[in-house]
């Protein structure tokens, strides 16, 4: 099912922020304080979180009709944002999930398990999509596996691991947040979450000898996982994998300890519908 390798590529995350202006002298200090605190506040947020809220109120009016009330005569409104957030979209986008469908039970490698698209393949057709399955603990840390190098016999040591894919390669991912979230060397998955290879191993480990990154901001992955390109479309067109964004706590999860191998279920259900239903189902017999 996964047989491409990945190459060299780039990709840029569209946003943008506003300003306010406002003449009046007692009142200025305080329309600018205000101005540069919801701007500060969009600077923490990504162009995915943006569609998020949009795709969750237009969820609403299709369900209730625009400026539908419910049965007590209120207006119905769309829920904030939450810190979870998943939404189905329509094809794939770097720093987007696939969602294993039930047609992949049976299928060892990759039942009911998450891949975060590290490269949708769509800007380099010719390398083909490529990403690390997430939702695999393997329940160990790098020092259980007696590493020869010295980066991970140290600093990374006791980094969690996880299975990422069939494919031989091992990758990491590193949780920049905030003003870190694009370090030079380093390529952005989502705002605030990059990913890296062994090549880029050196460069990792000097982040966190610097302080700039604790140990603890990293996630490790045996293999991986890679298409052709219109190999994946296929099996997408074959409802073979969902397709969906999520938000990057899910992607990464709130602390190493945290287990993802509920991340399955949780992800179907956040986005709803049918989705949710799928989540609950016990797994076919194949």
């Amino acid at each position: 099912m996964c047989n491409s390798s990945n190459g060299n590529g780039d990709q840029s995350i569209p946003g943008g922020d506003g300003t306010k202006g406002n003449d009046s002298s007692s009142e200025s200090n305080k329309s600018n304080n205000d101005a540069a605190s919801q701007n500060s506040h969009r600077k923490t947020l990504d162009w995915r979180e943006f569609r998020a809220a949009l795709y969750e109120k237009e969820q609403v009016e299709t369900v209730g009709g625009i400026g539908s009330h419910n049965q007590d005569g209120a207006q119905l409104k769309s829920k904030p944002l939450g810190p979870k957030w998943a939404h189905p979209i329509s094809s794939p986008e770097n720093g987007c999930v696939l969602v294993a469908t039930e047609k992949l039970d049976g299928v060892r490698t990759f039942e009911r398990t998450v891949v975060l698209l590290l490269r949708s393949g769509t800007r380099h057709p010719q390398e083909g999509p490529f990403g690390v399955v997430i939702n695999r603990p393997l329940h160990k840390r790098i020092r259980h596996m007696k590493p020869t190098n010295l980066d991970l016999q140290t600093t990374f040591a006791d980094c969690s691991l996880h299975f990422g894919g069939p494919l031989e390669a091992s990758m990491f991912l590193m949780k920049t947040g905030g003003e870190k979230s694009q370090l030079p060397g380093f390529e952005e998955v989502v705002p605030g979450l990059c990913f890296g290879a062994r090549n880029s191993l050196d460069e990792a480990a000097g982040l966190v000898k610097k302080g700039m990154l604790k140990p603890q901001d990293f996630k490790f992955f045996v293999g991986y996982a890679g298409w052709q390109l219109d190999q994946l479309r296929e099996e997408i067109e074959s409802d073979y994998w969902y397709i969906a964004a999520c938000s990057a706590n899910l992607i990464f999860g709130e602390s190493t300890n945290s287990s993802s191998e509920g991340l399955w279920e949780e992800i179907l259900q956040l986005m709803g519908g049918h989705y949710s239903e799928l989540s609950r189902k016990p797994k076919q017999d194949m």
